[in-house]
């Protein structure tokens, strides 16, 4: 089996949650069987070299610019990449026979209209068109819109973005043969917008650091922590809100709450000047020691869906996890119970206030959670899961006349 995988990003370093999914579902394919060959922007240098069945291309030159990517069809992310030099490489793929073309994110859906085309020729007739899907773009978009706290002018830009986001997404929805979601959630809701049942759900493996067994004790420093990668303005605008709800409760009950990753140089300032018990960290190469210090670990998304990776870094870090409910999708209800919830920040900063000394408590949660994560979160079986969707719908494309004398019509026209 020979794929082609569209994406944003050659997806190393794996700095960001799209790039990790990225990055291990396509090798979960290719360790499954197939050839996968990706297309993203970025340099392969840091590519792994002992992949099997992988190839990293880079597409060259820089992304369009923001301010002429805003006057294109396509909504912003979309429209950034799909540049000259991109569409030429993805030219010189489709000389080539496939038999998946996978859509990584609604980002690569600027190339729908070009692989359409190739499916209906005879080189690329037995091709599946996979959209694999990191969110629901629709629900995000539509919430950042209309939540948005700025001027004039940026709201109206992400409503016209909203728009975009909507259309190029729902096509997507109708016209690939197979839709993954990377949440129970997600897949049901994404599924609306099909006339089949030919949708899925991949929800992320993990192969990271397990940490050895840990016992929270007295002498853990009373500390929340929160990882992750901030210029994402979806991600930015979770964190100023939650420090904004948390400080000021945090400070006067001795919690100290450390933020660690890449977060802009003008958020962090801004957060700063009115904070008493955040500090930033910066990125932190290894995890490891850095969350054996933590009692409790946050991920406070209440903005955004999809599966939040850090999940899992926390889970095997062996920290107990707080969250809100509205980030929990994708998560099994039965591993939920082993969260500390509420429904907004509000709540979860309270939570976190009076879960921090109970530390019999705190012990149970994450060693509970830790035991069911293990068998849960494997990526071969996603890779495999995908694999095995695309075979049997190349099978039932092959078998149905229908489309094999459409194809052929095309094919000759």
């Amino acid at each position: 089996m020979r794929c082609l995988w569209i994406s944003r990003h050659v997806p190393y370093p794996m700095n960001e949650g799209l790039k990790v999914y990225s990055a291990k579902l396509s090798e979960a394919l290719a360790q499954a069987g197939a050839f996968v060959r990706v297309l993203g922007f970025g340099s392969t240098e840091a590519t792994p070299k002992n992949r099997a069945r992988m190839e990293w291309v880079s597409v060259p030159g820089d992304r369009r610019n923001t301010a002429v990517a805003l006057l294109n069809r396509f909504p912003l992310t979309a429209a950034v990449d799909s540049t000259s030099a991109y569409r030429a490489l993805l030219e010189e793929q489709l000389r080539e026979p496939w038999d998946a073309i996978i859509f990584d994110s609604y980002g690569a859906g600027w190339a729908l209209d070009r692989c359409k085309a190739y499916r209906a020729t005879k080189l690329g007739a037995k091709a599946i068109l996979v959209h694999v899907s990191h969110n629901h773009e629709e629900v995000l978009w539509h919430s950042m819109a209309r939540q948005a706290e700025a001027g004039l002018p940026k709201r109206l830009a992400l409503w016209q973005n909203y728009y975009k986001v909507r259309g190029l997404e729902r096509q997507l929805l109708r016209e690939v043969d197979l839709v993954s979601a990377i949440t129970i959630e997600d897949e049901q809701a994404l599924r609306a917008h099909r006339s089949d049942n030919n949708t899925l759900t991949l929800t992320p493996g993990y192969e990271g650091a397990v940490a050895p067994e840990r016992v929270i004790d007295a002498s853990v420093p009373r500390r929340a922590v929160i990882v992750g990668s901030f210029q994402w303005v979806v991600k930015r605008e979770n964190l100023a809100r939650f420090v904004e709800h948390a400080d000021a409760q945090f400070a006067a009950h001795g919690i100290e709450l450390v933020v660690a990753g890449d977060v802009p140089d003008d958020l962090k300032q801004t957060l700063l000047a009115t904070s008493r018990a955040t500090r930033f960290e910066g990125f932190v190469k290894d995890l490891a020691p850095f969350l054996a210090q933590a009692r409790i670990a946050i991920v406070p998304e209440l903005i955004g869906g999809g599966f939040k990776l850090k999940f899992l870094d926390y889970i095997f870090g062996r920290v107990p996890v707080a969250t809100v409910d509205a980030a929990a999708a994708g998560l099994p209800p039965k591993l939920r119970e082993d969260l500390i919830t509420s429904t907004d920040f509000a709540g979860l900063t309270s939570a976190i206030v009076e879960h921090i000394d109970r530390l019999e408590h705190l012990n149970r949660l994450q060693t509970a959670a830790f035991e069911q994560a293990k068998t849960l979160y494997r990526w071969e079986d996603r890779g495999l899961q995908l694999q095995q969707r695309i075979a049997e719908l190349q099978k039932a494309r092959a078998s149905s006349p229908a489309r094999s004398s459409a194809t052929a019509a095309a094919a000759s026209a």
